[in-house]
């Protein structure tokens, strides 16, 4: 009777691991197929009318000082999309929660050292995850029609959440190398287009709002 019974909870686990392994591969596709219908190349994003802003998701830095090899990427692929005339503004949005760790500040100077005005590059300190980033984009900076750069690999997700708050985004894909860790990033992405998939359901407010800084305005505002 006893084996019996634990034979019946193996089989009731196992079928409940299937189920959530196909669950998780079900999302993974769909988030995938909607956000990949919006991947388009700098020069398709040049030919784009209206655009508010390029928006650059921000990733880890170091010291404060510079970027990581992926965020280097993104910001390069940024500036380049920026210069072939494909929106007057750039939005740099990523984690500024505390004194010790501004991702932010690091990529607006990042693109001033090249020659880009401080007036057309804006900040958004409180970019703590994508879903924040386009929720704030539309709510804060008044950005309807935006370019987002970051790898292919996070675009999808990025493009979904923008779909699913009526933001009408593409994507263009900032993959200049290969990163160390990607058997770890590509499962960690996994999950979090699990995660995002719910929260644009839930569409939770982000950590912070606050007051409107249109994006068609100065930059400047934005610094701190």
């Amino acid at each position: 009777m006893r084996n019996k019974a634990f034979r019946i909870c193996l089989i009731v686990a196992f079928c409940l691991m299937i189920a959530g392994a196909g669950s998780l591969l079900g999302i993974n596709l769909y988030v995938k197929s909607v956000g990949g219908s919006r991947l388009i190349t700098p020069q398709e994003a040049s030919e784009l009318e209206g655009v508010d802003c390029i928006m650059v998701l921000g990733c880890q830095v170091h010291d404060n000082e510079y970027p990581s090899d992926m965020l280097e990427d993104r910001l390069n692929k940024g500036i380049e999309v920026y210069n072939i005339g494909a929106s007057p503004k750039l939005l740099m949005s990523g984690d500024h929660g505390q004194h010790e760790y501004d991702e932010v500040n690091v990529m607006k100077q990042y693109a001033v050292d090249t020659g880009i005005s401080s007036s057309d590059v804006f900040m958004d300190h409180a970019g703590f995850s994508t879903y924040e980033s386009v929720y704030r984009a539309k709510e804060i900076f008044g950005a309807d029609k935006i370019i987002i750069v970051t790898q292919e690999y996070h675009l999808y997700r990025a493009l979904y959440i923008a779909n699913k708050l009526g933001v009408e985004a593409y994507g263009v894909a900032a993959d200049y190398r290969p990163y160390a860790g990607k058997l770890a990033q590509d499962c960690r992405e996994a999950l979090a287009r699990v995660k995002d998939f719910a929260t644009t359901i839930i569409k939770p407010e982000p950590t912070f709002l606050g007051e409107a800084i249109p994006v068609n305005g100065d930059g400047n505002i934005t610094n701190d």
